[in-house]
C-alpha cells in the first residue's frame, strides 16, 4: 500500500469521524428546538399564568368530601340545611347537624378548626377566625357592606353585590338574596342512607342485631331497599349504567368480529385471488377504522337517536375495519399443508375453511377479540356520554353540574374497577380457551 493510499485512508477515518461528532451534537439539538417549539406552540408561560391553584384545591376538597349549604333567605330570613344544597338531601323540619346550634336569635355554625360563622338578624353576619380580625358583614338597603379594608387577602372577595370569604374549613357568600355558608367535612355523606331513612345514623351492628326500626319492614331488608333505592347516590341507576356500558362493548366486540371474519376471506391473498376485490374490501377497512369511534358516534346519534343501541353501533363499526384488517393478515399466514391435507379426503370448500383454515386462526381471533372487549370497556365509556348511555352519561352530568366532585370520583372508581375486572375475565377466557390452561 503506497502512502497516497494511506493518507486516504486516514482522510476517509477522519470524515467519519467528524460526520459521528456532527450527528451527536445534532441529535440533542433537533431535541432541544422542539422542545422549545413546544414551549412556545402550547403556550406554556400563559399556561403557568391562567393556572388557578386555589380551583385545583376546591375540586380535590370536593372529591373526597361533602359540603352542608346553610341558607339564609335575605326576604324572609328561613334558614335551610341541605347535604349539596339539593333537596334530596335537605335536613326535615327539627333536624339539624350537631355543629349548628341556635342562642336567641343568632345561629351558630362551627366550621371547625376555631372557624366560627354566627347569622345574626337583619341579614348580618360575623366570622371568627383564629389569628384574624373578627369580619363583620350585613346587607344594608340591598348593598353589600362589611369591616375589610379595600386590599383585603386574596381569599376575600367584595363588591357592592357579593361578599364572598373561602377559610381552610369552609366558605361564606352573602348577596342581595342570600346568605350561605358552605361546610366542608370528609367523606360521602349519605351514600348508604338518607336522612329520611330510619336506617339513617345507626352503625351496621344497630342494624344487624339491634332491635326492628320499621314497622314493615325487617332491618335487613330495609337496609337493602333504602341503600338500592338512594335517591342522593342512585345506587340502582349506577349499576344498570355499568350493565349498559358492558353491554355496548361487548355487542360493539363481538358484533364486528362476526362481521370482519367472512370479510376477511374477500381481503387474504390466498384466498381472493382477483386483487380488485382484496383492493376494495382492504380499503374499505381503512375507511371504517380510520374514523375515529367518536365520530362515528356522532355521525350515528344524528341518524338513529342517542342511546346505548347507538354506542354500540359505533364500536362495530370502527372494530370492523381493526378486525377485518387483523384477522385478513391472520388468513394470510395460514399453513397450506393443513388445507391439503383436508382436501385430499375429498372435503369441499367449506369444510376445508371449517376443519383446515378456522382451527389455525381461531386463537388469533379469540384472543383479538378479547384485547378489543378490554378497551372497548373504557371507551364505552366516552362513546356513552355522547350517545346518552351507560356509566359515561352519569359522570357527564355529575361534571357538569361542577358540584357533585364526589360523585365523580365515585364513578371514575367504578369505571377503574369494571376495567380491571374485565382484563382479569379476559385473561382468563384467553388463557382457558387458547392455552387451555
Amino acid at each position: 500500500m503506497t502512502v497516497a493510499d494511506l493518507g486516504l485512508l486516514q482522510a476517509s477515518a477522519t470524515r467519519h469521524v467528524q460526520r459521528k461528532k456532527i450527528a451527536t451534537l445534532a441529535v440533542p439539538a433537533v431535541i432541544l428546538l422542539y422542545l422549545t417549539y413546544i414551549f412556545f406552540a402550547f403556550d406554556l408561560p400563559g399556561l403557568a399564568g391562567r393556572a388557578r391553584l386555589d380551583n385545583a384545591a376546591i375540586l380535590l376538597s370536593d372529591a373526597v368530601s361533602y359540603k352542608t349549604h346553610v341558607t339564609r333567605d335575605s326576604r324572609s330570613g328561613d334558614i335551610e340545611v341541605a347535604i349539596e344544597g339539593e333537596r334530596k338531601g335537605a335536613y326535615p323540619d327539627g333536624m339539624r347537624p350537631d355543629w349548628m346550634t341556635t342562642d336567641g336569635n343568632a345561629t351558630i355554625i362551627d366550621l371547625g378548626g376555631e372557624e366560627v360563622v354566627t347569622l345574626l338578624p337583619d341579614n348580618a353576619f360575623t366570622l371568627s377566625l383564629p389569628g384574624y380580625p373578627l369580619i363583620e358583614a350585613s346587607l344594608v338597603n340591598g348593598r353589600v357592606t362589611s369591616n375589610q379594608p379595600g386590599d383585603a387577602p386574596d381569599w376575600i372577595s367584595q363588591s357592592g353585590t357579593r361578599l364572598g370569604i373561602t377559610t381552610p374549613h369552609g366558605r361564606v357568600t352573602l348577596t342581595r338574596t342570600k346568605t350561605e355558608v358552605f361546610h366542608y367535612q370528609p367523606g360521602w355523606e349519605l351514600f348508604f342512607f338518607t336522612l329520611d331513612s330510619p336506617y339513617f345514623g345507626h352503625g351496621p351492628l344497630a342494624l344487624a342485631f339491634g332491635p326492628q326500626l320499621d314497622a314493615n319492614r325487617s332491618n335487613l331488608t330495609g337496609v337493602w331497599q333504602d341503600f338500592w333505592s338512594n335517591r342522593m347516590w342512585r345506587h340502582s341507576d349506577v349499576v344498570w349504567a355499568i350493565g349498559e356500558t358492558i353491554l355496548m362493548a361487548f355487542l360493539g366486540t363481538f358484533g364486528a368480529a362476526m362481521i370482519a371474519l367472512p370479510l376477511a376471506f374477500l381481503a387474504a391473498r390466498n384466498f381472493t385471488p382477483l386483487r380488485i376485490v382484496r383492493f376494495g374490501f382492504r380499503r374499505v377497512f381503512d375507511f371504517v377504522r380510520g374514523v375515529d369511534a367518536l365520530i362515528w358516534t356522532i355521525m350515528l346519534s344524528r341518524a338513529f337517536g342517542p342511546g346505548p343501541l347507538t354506542g354500540a353501533l359505533a364500536i362495530l363499526v370502527t372494530d370492523t375495519g381493526s378486525f377485518g384488517k387483523i384477522f385478513s393478515e391472520a388468513l394470510e399466514n395460514v399453513d397450506d399443508k393443513q388445507i391439503e391435507g383436508i382436501a385430499s379426503t375429498g372435503a369441499s370448500t367449506v369444510q376445508r375453511y371449517r376443519f383446515g383454515v378456522i382451527p389455525q386462526v381461531t386463537p388469533v381471533l379469540l384472543s383479538q377479540a378479547l384485547y378489543f372487549l378490554e378497551s372497548n370497556t373504557r371507551s364505552a365509556t366516552i362513546i356513552g356520554a355522547i350517545t346518552g348511555g351507560g356509566i359515561g352519561l352519569l359522570l357527564t352530568q355529575a361534571m357538569q353540574t361542577q358540584k357533585d366532585w364526589e360523585e365523580v370520583t365515585y364513578y371514575i372508581i367504578l369505571i377503574v374497577l369494571m376495567v380491571m375486572v374485565m382484563d382479569t375475565i379476559s385473561g382468563w377466557l384467553r388463557r382457558k380457551l387458547i392455552k387451555g390452561e
